[in-house]
């Protein structure tokens, strides 16, 4: 899975809102996670499109989140900035279809999207700051292997 870095830096803005007591600016954010305060303008305008921010104007003003980080899940986040988990040449796993040798391709490419939501759907915002991380997502970072990346052949 290809992670780009609009997801990234949204991720990273949302933890910082999930930490902090007050509102947040763009710039605050952007300065507290080096993250280009342009492109993070851009992000936090589809995050709060897509609800999972608010914004107050004024002195006081700046960033917060819509609602509450255990209420929020990576998968969220994943589709209000990029669209759907998985899709294949534009179309949603179960919309595609093949013959032949690739008659059973869908069935992989809607295993890969569950596989998807086993993780993303499981982990919130506040699982992330705090550190804890549902077991069956901890199961699969246990595995050494994990961690070794898979060079091209």
């Amino acid at each position: 899975m290809h992670i780009p870095a609009k997801v990234d830096y949204g991720m990273r803005a949302l933890l910082t809102l999930a930490t902090a007591d007050t509102p947040l600016t763009g710039q605050e954010l952007a300065e507290a996670q080096g993250i280009p305060t342009k492109f993070l303008g851009t992000i936090l305008t589809e995050l709060h499109r897509g609800g999972l921010v608010s914004s107050r104007r004024g002195t006081q003003g700046g960033y917060h989140l819509a609602r509450p980080a255990s209420d929020i899940t990576v998968a969220d986040v994943i589709r209000v900035l990029e669209g759907p988990l998985a899709e294949v040449r534009g179309l949603r796993p179960e919309m595609t279809a093949y013959k032949g040798a690739a008659e059973h391709l869908q069935t992989v490419w809607v295993a890969v999207r569950g596989s998807l939501r086993r993780v993303l759907e499981l982990v919130t915002l506040e699982d992330v700051v705090l550190g804890r991380l549902p077991d069956s997502v901890n199961e699969l970072t246990d595995d050494p292997d994990a961690w070794n990346p898979r060079l091209r052949r």
